[in-house]
């Protein structure tokens, strides 16, 4: 089928258009491939290979052939990765590959691998069309990682539920809802000692460690990690979305705490010869309503609407505010509170009298108690196999 350049023309309008019909990127690849081939290019592969902004990934590749799936292939970080990222990914090239670069604005280089079974290859005018893509396509696919990468810092440092929000708009200092929750809050034992007897690099290695014992237990039971402070962990399982039931809440953010102690009792760190392993945990759990949205504070004391001076103008326009997207309110401060009590009775799980009811257990009745800034004294509980 000889190459039809009117309607590579019309490919790259397209890219150029945004790829419209392709699904946030998720489509792009087998709609681009198809056209190309329908277009007469006999291509039998396409390969990317972009990096990513990510905390665990180096980057992803993604893997068209026809009449297949689209594959999907990701590159963990390891102590050796960084120089050789781009040769790994592009590991099994073929040699009839047509490599071709795909700039980002930012000055980023990504790769793209253009292959066909054709004996001899792409022709002069095949690898011209290629080469009239790789621009257009650079655009698409970094307007699309851009995106990507903002979802992906946004779940990282706030969490899915908090990213998607300030995703759609939610950014404006105040903007807050009342939301009922399952709340957890935590700490580690005896961190501070551990803290003063370990170098600092250690002290963050083995927090990292002891995090990892909660965020996976939290999140598989659809609960959202807020805020690390210090050793502390803010997380809550909300009520009304994805789980209308207060109780089945308290079940999942209960059955997450007992994995959480199994595994911090677990936890065993090497270190200077010899091993730490006599970790505990506390967490206090309580159910209630919070306030959860933008709570901040700003710089900007004068905005002038206009100025000659550009710096000046992104100096004020764009550094004002500082905001946290968070939850706020008694049932949080409550939550704080009985995990301090918790370390002082030496329990490692602690719930309040409001979460206790809403499961049917054997709670052992652990006393009733002042608490700070709350007028009447709270009963707690705490587990019988604790």
């Amino acid at each position: 089928m000889p190459l039809r350049l009117d309607e590579i023309d019309a490919i790259v309008t397209w890219l150029i258009d945004g790829a419209p019909g392709s699904d946030g990127g998720e489509q792009l690849m087998p709609l681009l491939c198809e056209r190309l081939v329908a277009a007469g290019l006999p291509l039998a592969r396409l390969r990317l290979s972009i990096q990513t902004l990510h905390p665990d990934v180096a980057g992803v590749t993604t893997v068209w052939r026809p009449n297949e799936n689209v594959q999907y292939g990701i590159a963990s970080f390891a102590a050796d990765l960084e120089g050789r990222f781009a040769s790994r990914l592009d590991e099994g090239q073929d040699a009839d590959d047509v490599v071709l670069p795909l700039a980002f604005m930012n000055g980023e280089v990504h790769t793209s691998a253009w292959a066909t079974a054709k004996p001899g290859g792409f022709t002069d005018p095949e690898l011209a069309a290629l080469r009239r893509l790789a621009s257009p396509l650079a655009r698409v696919i970094e307007i699309m990682a851009m995106h990507r990468r903002a979802t992906i810092l946004l779940d990282t440092y706030v969490g899915n539920r908090a990213g998607a929000r300030i995703l759609a708009g939610q950014i404006r200092r105040g903007h807050t809802e009342v939301m009922n929750a399952a709340i957890w809050l935590s700490d580690m034992r005896n961190f501070t000692a551990l803290s003063d007897s370990l170098p600092a690099e250690t002290v963050v290695d083995v927090l990292n460690r002891y995090f990892d014992c909660q965020v996976a237990a939290i999140h598989s039971r659809g609960g959202e990690v807020l805020k690390f402070m210090g050793d502390g962990l803010l997380a809550v399982f909300p009520i009304g979305d994805s789980e209308p039931d207060a109780a089945a809440a308290c079940v999942h953010a209960l059955d997450a705490a007992r994995e959480c102690r199994a595994a911090v009792h677990a936890l065993a760190y090497r270190h200077d010869g010899g091993t730490i392993d006599d970790f505990r945990c506390g967490v206090a759990l309580h159910v209630g309503q919070v306030l959860y949205g933008n709570i901040g504070g700003s710089s900007r004391f004068r905005l002038d609407e206009t100025s000659a001076d550009r710096e000046a103008f992104d100096a004020q326009a764009w550094a004002g505010s500082r905001l946290d997207f968070t939850c706020i309110g008694p049932a949080v401060n409550l939550a704080a509170r009985l995990e301090k009590i918790a370390a002082k009775l030496g329990r490692n799980i602690v719930a309040s009298d409001e979460f206790a009811r809403h499961i049917d257990l054997d709670w052992v009745a652990l006393g009733s108690f002042p608490v700070r800034g709350f007028a009447a004294p709270r009963e707690i509980f705490g587990l019988p196999d604790d």
